[in-house]
């Protein structure tokens, strides 16, 4: 999954329209990033990447850029 594929996703799991999110941008600036969404990326990472991710590491995100770059297979 490339870059612009993975922004795809996590805008489809904050119901935002396509092209919304930077990697650059803060979270703090996306209203939609929510415990709900949270949920959702947790998903996300276990059905399409494997992982597994806690709410510690979830919860010291500061930009998109954070998520992207848990967004890899895991072993």
């Amino acid at each position: 999954m490339n870059t612009q594929e993975k922004l795809a996703a996590l805008e489809d799991i904050m119901e935002l329209d396509e092209g919304t999110l930077k990697p650059e941008m803060s979270l703090d600036e996306v209203e939609e990033w929510d415990s709900l969404a949270a949920l959702s990326f947790v998903v996300l990472l276990g059905d399409e990447f494997q992982r597994k991710i806690s709410g510690k590491e979830i919860r010291a995100f500061q930009t998109v850029q954070d998520m992207l770059n848990v967004m890899e297979p895991g072993e």
